[in-house]
């Protein structure tokens, strides 16, 4: 139990430290984006007025150390900022894109969860076999195609030519849920590569478990078939799985971009392009510090996850 808790209060603390690093490491980038955000954000023909008190409401007549003090205490009471291009609260733009993105999120999840784990396991149980080459040939086949081309080739399929779903989402605004065949298409392009790259690492450290001497020790025992591989087998492979399944989560919540540009879905990868082409830097920073501050966490309690899974392996044995 000891030993729980120190991994616990170690992690922790890194999980602190890398927070306190992606604050600074936000500001040192937008410190650094080239040319003046006053200047862009006053128009094609600024006006030195305009400029002067886009600085001032930026604070850019600051020094930067004090800039990033204010900053990081805002951060501290839960202020991300203000949007210099509406003036609403930075909180707004992601609680309004936060629902559409956790939504594909949340679907996506619901299906990768079972299909992962279950073909992982299937192919594991027939290794070597005509099933496991066929699984293994077409997740491979099916990760090395990039999440725009095959969005394109659905879209291009699906929508265009049998009009069976909607090629977008246009129209509907945030209320996704009430219009369900809008989701069929982002949701297949979420889930194609990370299915893939699961159930091959789940097939990996299953095979590995099936191969350990705890496992032959049960077989030896005359502990059913089933028994062995979802009792003893099973948790020693969670462990990695869980950790790339913390990826995938972290994937879906901060980097879904590419896919809510291509299908015009309002979710948070659409904030951040637009924040971006309007050069609204507070907008950016704050989704960064959300974005990263989730990768913290997600990360933190996928290794708190693995470190339970991992022991159970060696107790068995």
């Amino acid at each position: 139990m000891s030993g729980l808790r120190s991994f616990v209060a170690r992690r922790l603390l890194l999980g602190a430290a890398q927070t306190v690093a992606v604050v600074l490491l936000v500001f040192a980038l937008t410190e650094a984006l080239p040319g003046d955000a006053a200047v862009a954000l006053a128009g094609d023909q600024p006006d030195p007025a305009r400029i002067a008190a886009i600085r001032a409401t930026m604070h850019l007549d600051e020094p930067a150390h004090d800039r990033l003090a204010d900053w990081a205490a805002g951060l501290l009471h839960g202020d991300l900022g203000t949007s210099l291009v509406s003036g609403r609260p930075v909180g707004q733009y992601i609680a309004d894109g936060f629902g559409p993105t956790l939504l594909l999120a949340a679907l996506t999840l619901a299906l990768l969860v079972p299909l992962g784990f279950g073909l992982g396991v299937f192919a594991a149980r027939h290794e070597g076999r005509p099933a496991d080459r066929l699984i293994s040939s077409v997740t491979l086949a099916v990760y090395a195609v990039p999440e725009f081309a095959l969005g394109v080739l659905l879209v291009t399929v699906l929508a265009l030519q049998l009009a069976w779903l909607p090629p977008t989402a246009v129209g509907y605004g945030t209320d996704l849920l009430g219009h369900p065949a809008a989701l069929v298409l982002p949701v297949l392009v979420l889930l194609a590569r990370p299915v893939c790259s699961l159930s091959r690492l789940v097939r990996a450290g299953m095979i590995d478990a099936l191969a350990s001497p705890y496992v032959a020790q049960a077989r030896r025992y005359g502990i059913p078939a089933l028994r062995v591989h979802y009792t003893h087998a099973l948790p020693g492979a969670l462990a990695p799985a869980v950790q790339q399944l913390a990826r995938t989560v972290d994937w879906l919540l901060c980097g879904v971009i590419v896919v809510e540009a291509l299908f015009v879905i309002p979710g948070l990868g659409t904030v951040l392009l637009d924040a971006v082409a309007e050069r609204d830097v507070p907008v950016v920073q704050g989704l960064a510090v959300v974005f990263g501050v989730l990768t913290v966490v997600i990360n933190l309690g996928a290794d708190l996850v693995a470190h339970r899974l991992a022991p159970r392996a060696g107790v068995a044995a």
